[in-house]
């Protein structure tokens, strides 16, 4: 593995011909989560069994969170003191109208990074986006925003945001292959909710493979399994 800077954003380097991200084979992007370490994905590039020479890159959100244990990052700041109130009173958060102040930001730092990697990596080389909770929000909201092609969209325990945005880009992204997984029991962001997301995917045109789970807030084996199978699919 190595650490190397895209555009405005450093990131861990995985697989490849050399561990290392070397040679010129696909490309899979994974964001992390809110209040997760910059490496907190990179084990997955171990398991995943993606194609022989799949090289992996894991960018580190550029918000540092104080007073979290070790290193804790984000792709925009959220209210932490609401959200345990909701979680505390079993209120459902239903994020598919909100728009986070941060997420344009965070948006324009993907697409630098992005480029950046294009120029350096290759832009004919097949990609793959995705990321987990927060990160798969960033990512789904990258792909509504960008053109670049791609060879699949990865939505692990992500939520519908910003609907009346996202909602009328998804037609332009018709026949993108998307592996989107989420627990019943996520007490993070409502099972229904990523299920509005996929039926709005569908509903656009775009190809989804939905892999519901019993479980929270989380990417357990299975899905693992699941995903690694679409990967060797999508990038084959």
């Amino acid at each position: 593995m190595r650490v190397d800077r895209f555009g405005d954003l450093d990131a861990t380097l995985a697989g490849g011909t050399d561990g290392k991200g070397g040679g010129d084979g696909p490309i899979v992007v994974l964001l992390h989560g809110f209040g997760a370490p910059g490496d907190d994905l990179v084990p997955l590039a171990q398991v995943l069994g993606a194609p022989a020479g799949t090289r992996f890159l894991f960018p580190r959100a550029p918000v540092e969170l104080p007073g979290m244990f070790g290193d804790a990052r984000a792709w925009w700041m959220i209210d932490v003191e609401k959200l345990q109130r909701d979680l505390a009173a079993g209120r459902a958060r239903d994020l598919s109208e909100d728009e986070p102040e941060g997420l344009p930001d965070a948006r324009a730092k993907m697409a630098s990074f992005l480029a950046s990697l294009d120029s350096r990596l290759g832009a004919s080389a097949p990609l793959v986006l995705g990321g987990f909770s927060q990160g798969a929000m960033l990512a789904l909201d990258t792909v509504l925003h960008v053109e670049r092609p791609l060879a699949g969209l990865v939505a692990l325990s992500g939520t519908l945001l910003s609907a009346k945005t996202w909602v009328p880009r998804m037609p332009a992204r018709a026949d993108l292959p998307v592996f989107q997984s989420h627990g019943r029991a996520d007490p993070l962001l409502p099972f229904s909710v990523a299920e509005m997301l996929k039926d709005e995917l569908r509903g656009a045109g775009l190809s989804v493979t939905w892999e519901p789970f019993e479980g929270g807030h989380e990417i357990p084996p299975p899905v693992l399994d699941k995903l690694g199978a679409f990967l060797r699919t999508q990038l084959r």
